[in-house]
């Protein structure tokens, strides 16, 4: 592992100049919260200027991709659907793969969210104990009500499949508040009900680069994943044979990455891997991809 005090190696130099696209995290990684790093518009100038290409993806359901591009367009960002990827977009895709006569479902999740589910012609269950939904989304909810959480709680003590859409405990911000997310939510229906999800999409469900390197057709080498977090974008990285990059501009201090290299040394079985490089932010992978091409 190389972090941001070390040479650039020439291991490290080879590896990152088979990058050919990068998958940013947003929120941590191209901005915090609703402010916009200075250096993010340079950073993708660069990568394009290099011939590289760049999507988004997020594990944060709570908008739709709709609005996730006024979001980025609002930042002066310029992306169209073919950039977004979320973890809406993920459970969407595992519902009409896995339970392909399911219309009907109970949506733990922001109106934004739903409205993505409903145009891929799901219809959203009421909070009513006659209204049996075929699969339990439950999602990273900024409006919850406490009846609905245990209406959600209720269909997982029934039985009914049931998914998650990201695995994050917490969600960044820029403001002095702790935004529980979508694994601590899921984490309190467990100690309801005993129940766990079926399954947890997103980061680090090495799915979510699949899409990516259908579309562009590359191999999991010529993919960096960049992001602040090592237990789902790092992690992600390392389970799809990707290059991980972590960034400091987040969640993830480099006292915390170093703990988890340390425990990837003494550990035969480590809870994560390090990430292949630590970097502040982008600005300083763009500088690092940008001298592996010299």
């Amino acid at each position: 592992m190389n972090n941001h005090n070390d040479s650039l190696t020439p291991q490290l130099r080879e590896s990152l100049s088979k990058i050919r696209h990068v998958a940013l995290d947003m929120d941590g990684t191209i901005y915090l919260g609703s402010t916009l790093f200075p250096f993010t518009k340079d950073f993708l100038a660069r990568m394009t200027d290099n011939g590289i290409g760049y999507s988004f993806l997020t594990n944060n359901p709570s908008k739709s991709v709709a609005d996730y591009l006024k979001k980025l367009e609002g930042l002066g960002i310029e992306a169209g659907e073919e950039n977004m990827y979320t973890t809406s977009l993920a459970a969407i895709d595992y519902i009409k793969a896995h339970y392909p006569q399911a219309r009907r479902l109970f949506l733990l999740g922001t109106p934004s969210m739903i409205s993505q589910f409903e145009k891929a012609g799901f219809e959203s269950c009421a909070d009513d104990p006659d209204d049996v939904p075929d699969v339990l989304v439950v999602a990273f909810d900024m409006t919850l009500e406490y009846s609905r959480l245990c209406r959600a709680s209720w269909w997982a003590s029934q039985g009914v499949p049931y998914i998650a859409t990201n695995p994050d405990r917490v969600c960044p911000t820029d403001q002095k508040v702790v935004l529980v997310d979508c694994g601590s939510i899921c984490k309190c229906i467990e100690h309801a009900t005993g129940r766990q999800p079926d399954i947890t999409l997103g980061k680090p469900d090495p799915n979510m680069l699949k899409g990516i390197l259908d579309r562009h057709g590359l191999r999991p080498d010529e993919i960096a994943m960049v992001g602040d977090r090592i237990y789902t974008d790092t992690a992600m990285a390392h389970n799809a044979g990707a290059f991980g990059v972590l960034v400091l501009s987040g969640e993830t201090t480099l006292e915390t990455a170093e703990k988890v290299a340390e425990d990837a040394r003494t550990n035969p079985a480590p809870e994560f891997f390090p990430p292949d490089l630590i970097v502040r932010d982008i600005k300083e992978l763009g500088e690092l991809l940008i001298e592996s091409r010299k």
